[in-house]
């Protein structure tokens, strides 16, 4: 017990670590719930010191979250100065809580990516509900209107072995249903449509499911806001909920390994969302925005009000002064320090000039939004807080923020590439359909349904194309944000973790490749990425090493394709008690299209239309979706060719725009088989041949995944056009579109391989989940 290093002093208590030794300085972080390490304890004993007085309670806790992992980056820092800052930087308006990039002369467009995983692995449903609250808070911060909403989720498999679930670990059905209700319901209340995403299930997160969610904005550029103050005397607006006890310790929590007890120690962590609060606080954030009155902006999320009040004051180099009994409370015996660090949920802080203060607040009366002046801004860069009129904390911004910064050991990852197994060539129309209803492959309608992707009627492109009742995926989502343009924002998002578990390196820049395409495959131009990177324990060298193989292999990729990394975010220690996580840098993609209408669907459109395959197909089944439902293991992950991809991307999106292809689908999981099955299930069937893609076994034509490759329909009158636009380009005329099944041959003596009606690969695919789930 650390009651004996506690000190009365009026509202708070001093805490006495002068005279505590290495022992109690780490008992002390334990039980108040710091995450500090013994030096970074030291380091504050240090600063005290120098200061002759005896840290606060408060102070302690504040600087317990400034110095997570979550909030300062200390062990990712390094790993992205090296490899990913900097990449076409010029392109970036602003980094700060959202990215923003340039969308047409009057307007930016603003993206953010995050993660909660931990959260999600607790209580599933407020965890990915209050993810969505957060994404939405960093996109409204930089005064925009947020219109998309993306979620990529990762879980173990949903046949998991309930005997063999680790004590304390949530199964993945439940975790899977709940966090889909969460995202639902949040996202449907506010009137923000999920356009996008990514489902992917494998038994390394079991312990420790992901929930990573990303937004897309939109802002006047006269209109942005940055989220920093601008001048001394300036006054610190609170909007929105109500301050509680909820979410106390949120980033600290989020800062260490998933535990067996971790539920019952760290369940206060998990915030509460209020999606029916923070609609109106976003169209009353939009208005101040509006009306010119906003100096800076900061949404309350990882940190609450010890973090916003710091930073926006630090970025500018400038102080504080907040006033806590002026905060508004759910409960009102809550200490100093809890009203400091709470994390409670739908809560802004904006700056605005005195003369301002009064029209802001009517503003949010209007609205019927919670509001009160709670600060200021001083000259001196330190956070000085007062609670009754006493001053209870001070802190140098300096320290508190700027936080330590380790440059950790690293081990490089073994590559985990091996020979191709030997086997026979199975019977194609059984694995076919066997790959289709895997869980990795099959229709994920069970999770897209569930959302409101059509909300705001500005999603041109929907996320299941082709004929109702029987629609299939699409590779991207199209929204069209401005009522008088026909420019459009393209949205997807993608990582394969099998490709990750073997090579860090080409799996990541698989990813990339992949989002590319996806873009591509609608006819946007690929504009910006996003990243947010799932890793294990950073002090571990194999995590670390990990990270620096994946990142390494993100910047080339970027730096080759010339995308910026518009936002990003990192998430550390998604480690259960059996081990980490797959190396997982989710990758959001941002494309532009210059006009809506010439935008194409992934579902075969006319009879005697031409079927054609864009790129190369190798021998690279490792990881691949054919391999598992053949419980083999081995191979090769598939290689980039950035020079390829970018000329091929080019030569796509020009016959796009030209109106020579009808439709087009890009080839990934599953390979050319699941590609030219999604495209019939959705349209019309198709007859192709296989001999023309070379000497290679027929199975590895169909279920091979190499990358930088698309299967396109082109009209019958435009074959000759389409042929000249990707001179030079890998090319194979496959067959046409014909008839209600799907017939594929190859070899010599034109051997059918597969020939399957649309109703049963529709069957097999479409059935999957709901069967799971109900």
């Amino acid at each position: 017990m650390i009651d004996k290093f506690l000190i009365n002093d009026g509202d708070v208590q001093r805490v006495d670590i002068f005279s505590a030794s290495d022992e109690e300085l780490m008992e002390i972080s334990r039980e108040m719930g710091l995450a500090l390490s013994l030096d970074e304890m030291k380091l504050i004993r240090r600063y005290f010191e120098k200061r002759e007085r005896l840290p606060t309670d408060l102070e302690m806790q504040a600087l317990g979250q400034a110095w997570s992992e979550h909030c300062c980056y200390k062990s990712s820092k390094v790993v992205l100065k090296e490899n990913i800052y900097g990449i076409e930087e010029e392109k970036v308006v602003a980094r700060e809580d959202a990215g923003v990039i340039e969308f047409d002369e009057q307007h930016y467009y603003v993206a953010a990516l995050e993660s909660h995983n931990h959260p999600s692995a607790i209580e599933p449903y407020g965890g990915a509900a209050t993810g969505i609250g957060g994404i939405v808070r960093d996109v409204l911060c930089m005064g925009a209107q947020p219109i998309a909403l993306i979620d990529p989720l990762f879980f173990g498999r949903l046949d998991y072995d309930y005997k063999k679930l680790p004590e304390g670990v949530k199964h993945p059905r439940y975790l899977f249903k709940r966090v889909v209700e969460g995202i639902r319901d949040y996202g449907n209340r506010i009137g923000i449509p999920t356009v996008s995403g990514q489902v992917y299930f494998h038994d390394g997160y079991v312990g420790n499911c992901l929930v990573n969610v990303g937004c897309i904005g939109i802002v006047k550029k006269k209109n942005l806001i940055h989220s920093r103050v601008k001048n001394p005397g300036d006054v610190y607006i609170y909007a929105g909920g109500r301050t509680g006890r909820d979410g106390i310790h949120g980033v600290n929590f989020a800062s260490e390994e998933l535990r067996e007890e971790s539920e019952e120690e760290s369940i206060s962590a998990v915030q509460l969302g209020d999606p029916i609060t923070k609609e109106p606080l976003i169209h009353a954030c939009l208005e101040c925005t509006e009306e010119g009155i906003v100096e800076g902006m900061k949404d309350m999320g990882g940190g609450g009000l010890s973090c916003v009040s710091g930073e926006l004051a630090y970025d500018a180099g400038y102080g504080v002064e907040i006033y806590l009994d002026k905060v508004p409370l759910k409960e009102e015996d809550m200490t100093p320090w809890e009203i400091w660090v709470s994390e409670s949920q739908e809560r802004m802080m904006l700056v605005v000039k005195e003369e301002n203060v009064e029209k802001a607040l009517s503003i949010f009366k209007k609205w019927d939004v919670e509001a009160a002046v709670v600060g200021r801004v001083i000259e001196e860069p330190f956070v000085r807080i007062f609670y009754n009129g006493r001053m209870v904390g001070e802190l140098d911004l300096r320290f508190q923020i700027k936080g330590p910064l380790y440059e950790r050991p690293w081990k490089k990852p073994v590559s985990r590439e091996a020979e191709d197994p030997d086997f026979s060539i199975p019977d194609m129309e059984e694995m076919l359909l066997k790959v289709l209803s895997s869980l990795n492959v099959s229709s994920k309608e069970w999770v897209i349904r569930q959302y409101d992707f059509e909300v705001r009627g500005s999603t041109a492109i929907k996320p299941l194309q082709g004929k109702i009742g029987r629609q299939t995926h699409g590779d991207a989502s199209v929204i069209k944000p401005l009522p008088h343009s026909y420019k459009g924002l393209a949205v997807t998002s993608d990582v394969n973790p099998y490709f990750m578990s073997i090579d860090p390196y080409l799996g990541a820049r698989a990813a990339v490749d992949e989002v590319c395409r996806n873009l591509a495959a609608v006819g946007a131009r690929p504009d910006s990425i996003g990243d947010c990177l799932n890793f294990g324990n950073p002090e571990k060298p194999e995590r670390m090493g990990e990270l620096h193989d994946a990142t390494r292999g993100l910047a080339e990729m970027a730096r080759g394709l010339h995308l910026p990394f518009v936002s990003g975010n990192v998430s550390l220690y998604n480690e259960g008690t059996e081990g980490a996580i797959p190396p997982t840098p989710t990758i959001m993609g941002i494309g532009i299209v210059n006009d809506i209408r010439k935008c194409v669907t992934s579902d075969f459109k006319e009879e005697g239309n031409s079927i054609y395959l864009i790129g190369e197909t190798k021998k690279e089944m490792g990881g691949s979706e054919y391999y598992r439902a053949m419980e083999l293991a081995g191979g090769k992950v598939p290689r980039t060719d950035i020079d390829a991809l970018t000329k091929s991307m080019n030569a796509l999106i020009k016959s796009i725009e030209s109106g020579i292809v009808s439709s087009c689908h890009d080839v990934s999981s599953g390979g050319l088989a699941v590609c030219l099955a999604e495209m019939a299930i959705g349209g019309k069937g198709a007859e192709v041949c296989l001999y023309a893609m070379g000497d290679m076994r027929s199975d590895f034509k169909l279920f091979s995944e190499s990358n930088t490759r698309w299967v396109a329909e082109v009209k019958k009158e435009k074959e000759k056009e389409f042929e000249e636009i990707f001179d030079g380009i890998k090319l194979t005329k496959l067959g046409e579109v014909k008839g209600d099944r799907l017939v594929v041959y190859d070899g010599d003596e034109m051997k059918k391989y597969i020939d399957l009606p649309i109703s049963t690969l529709y069957e097999k695919w479409g059935s999957t989940l709901q069967k799971i789930m109900g």
